[in-house]
């Protein structure tokens, strides 16, 4: 009998489906010759400390670390029943296919049970890319030998027993020197959560730190050929920050006032550039998160499980925990079919039909730079697209435009830049003129009606000359404050985690780092800052997140080391290199637990000052602006307070 062990229930009829397993058995679907079974997620946990000594179960200082020499796991015991089903399966089988996710924890969930079951018999690999029938008929068709993605088994193992080192040593550590100061909860530390935590700490103690500091600007509405366009003053960089803004306000009122007085501006310099913008590549599941809380206000975990249903339950997208936005070349060949079923569900794409060419091949579309997994885009099962509706159509409606611009020209526009002088002052004007809306005919706003509040239209100047003399019909000077960095919203630190290498400050992790290297993975970090949030360490204000006192105190607690994403980062570059086999597990985790025992050894004496009064604490009490100088802080966002110095001219 050959068997196909699936991740999920809905997962293993899908797959029973197609290879004609119809009948319903005891924690199976069987067919002829061939059964299909299923996990639910991880059938088995790692043991407890007190799986290997009962003396754990008390939390004593003394007896840390703890270090396991021999790895253990139990059968979970709500699905202890599918557990005995699949185990009784793979005694039976002669042929393995591990069907399961098409990643890291989805090979662990599966070799985990071999390995705890001593099945010994051959193993291929079903790699799923999408669950429609089409997708899965194909992969069926290019099995993988076992032997290909044995590593990946390898670097979730890892992953795992170094979240156990870390989260049960450095919890128990933390929690009992938090006691000993008179704080009576506990304290987890994790591997990727506690970094992750600090970045969004760092960034309110960031802001609360801010001092603003006041600068002027001058905005000077001109006329030329009878068309009304505006310009900007530029001041003397003497009288400037390092970002070109003025911060001395009677140099600025003398500009205002001259300004004001000036009944014309002339042209001096006049430059204009062809622009050319390609279309940017479809999803990668941190790029989705990140663009959906911008643009729907949709949390990490919401956008996940949002298109985990697309995937699993509609059959409408490809795998969506993909950390790659490129396509394999072979994949191509299947875009006409695609974009035909999705023009045949959705009549709003009518509009943009004659401008797709589905054999131009965009740099989307690179063999070279596909992973495990390829961008997140449509399949050809779009049919259900009628069945969507709010969040789920919204999710859709960007994945799909992602693909169809593939399929678009370039987005090119011509800038022009024109510097004028006007009472012995420089302005400079800029205007854009769009050529070729290329790929962003296919953004759903283009497809769609406009509801409510449009944005502002993007400034064309009029056809000027060198020499030429435009009227001054206003001047305003602008009084404004730099402002403090933003608080992280989810997508935000999505991002934030995924580019750690940019926000690590120590030179030698900074070398290190790949540019590439983030903290946790696409399918995990959802995850982590839901349990931050569920923990207490942070919380929601509208969209953004804020760290909460208890977060700002753990922080403060634990060694630079173990907070720093830096470190986190560098380990998970070393998972990637025993996913490559470049390194291998033994020594990935013995190293892991020398670097562990080194932090409990000397973290161990520490005294921990966890309490502290109820209320905010002094980090996050707001400040008063403070003088108006050219030192402080900078920050590109601005808070405006405007005022005339003239009243406008009648055109």
């Amino acid at each position: 009998m050959q068997l196909y062990l699936c991740e999920k229930p809905s997962q293993a009829k899908d797959i029973a489906r197609v290879i004609g397993a119809n009948r319903r058995g005891e924690g199976c679907w069987v067919g002829q010759g061939v059964t299909v079974t299923w996990c639910i997620g991880h059938l088995l946990e790692t043991a407890p400390p007190d799986a290997y000594d009962p003396r754990y179960k008390r939390w004593v200082l003394a007896d840390l670390p703890i270090v396991p020499e021999r790895w253990k796991l139990l059968v979970k015991p709500k699905t202890a029943s599918q557990y005995k089903a699949v185990k009784r399966l793979l005694g039976e089988a002669r042929e393995l296919v591990i069907a399961t996710d098409a990643d890291r924890e989805g090979e662990m969930i599966a070799r985990e049970l071999l390995e705890h079951c001593r099945y010994r018999g051959p193993i291929q690999r079903l790699w799923l890319s999408a669950l429609d029938d089409a997708s899965i008929r194909k992969a069926l068709a290019a099995l993988k030998p076992g032997a290909d993605t044995f590593n990946l088994y390898h670097a979730a193992l890892g992953r795992s027993r170094a979240d156990w080192l870390i989260g049960m040593n450095m919890s128990r550590l933390f929690t009992l020197l938090g006691r000993q100061s008179g704080y009576q909860g506990v304290l987890p530390v994790g591997r990727v959560q506690t970094p992750t935590l600090r970045l969004v700490v760092d960034r309110d103690r960031s802001i609360a730190d801010f001092v603003p500091v006041a600068f002027w600007a001058i905005d000077v509405t001109l006329q030329a050929e009878g068309a009304v366009f505006s310009a900007q003053w530029r001041a003397d960089e003497s009288r400037c920050d390092d970002a070109g803004r003025c911060l001395d306000q009677p140099y600025a009122q003398a500009a205002a006032d001259a300004l004001g007085q000036a009944a014309s501006a002339r042209v001096g310099r006049l430059k204009t550039e062809r622009i050319r913008e390609a279309a940017p590549l479809p999803f990668d599941l941190g790029t989705l998160q990140e663009v959906c809380s911008k643009k729907l206000g949709l949390g990490a975990q919401e956008t996940l499980d949002i298109a985990q249903a697309l995937y699993e339950t509609h059959k409408l997208i490809t795998y969506p925990r993909s950390d790659c936005g490129f396509l394999p070349l072979s994949q191509h060949a299947e875009a006409a079919v695609i974009v035909s079923a999705l023009a045949r569900a959705d009549s709003g794409l009518a509009p943009l039909l004659p401008h797709l060419d589905t054999a131009r091949r965009s740099r989307a579309w690179n063999d070279a730079r596909v992973g495990a997994h390829h961008g997140i885009i449509p399949t050809a099962a779009a049919a259900a697209f009628e069945r969507l509706s709010g969040k789920p159509r919204a999710v859709y409606s960007l994945i799909r435009a992602r693909y169809l611009a593939q399929f678009l020209p370039n987005h090119e526009y011509d800038r022009t830049q024109a510097d004028l002088d006007c009472a012995g002052h420089r302005l400079r004007a800029v205007g854009k003129c769009i050529v070729e809306p290329g790929w962003k005919r296919a953004l759903p706003e283009a497809l769609a009606p406009a509801k409510g509040k449009e944005a502002p239209p993007v400034q064309a100047l009029p056809a000027l000359q060198q020499g030429q003399d435009c009227g001054v019909l206003e001047v305003k000077l602008k009084d404004l404050l730099t402002q403090p960095p933003k608080p992280f919203t989810e997508g935000e630190l999505i991002k934030a985690m995924k580019n750690v290498a940019r926000l690590v400050e120590d030179p030698r992790l900074k070398q290190k780092l790949k540019d590439t290297t983030g903290i946790g993975t696409e399918a995990t970090r959802a995850g982590i800052i839901q349990g931050l949030l569920d923990r207490g360490y942070l919380t929601r204000q509208g969209k953004a997140l804020a760290a909460t006192p208890a977060a700002f105190s753990l922080i403060d607690a634990v060694p630079r080391a173990i907070a720093d994403p830096g470190t986190t980062a560098i380990w998970e570059q070393a998972l990637d290199m025993v996913q490559s086999g470049e390194m291998s597990l033994e020594e990935f985790v013995a190293k892991q637990s020398a670097w562990m025992s080194k932090q409990v050894e000397r973290c161990a004496g520490l005294r921990l000052d966890i309490g502290g009064p109820p209320g905010a604490p002094p980090w996050k009490k707001k400040r008063k602006a403070g003088p108006r100088k050219a030192s402080g802080p900078r920050s590109g966002a601005q808070t405006k307070t405007s005022s005339a110095s003239r009243p406008p001219r009648k055109a």
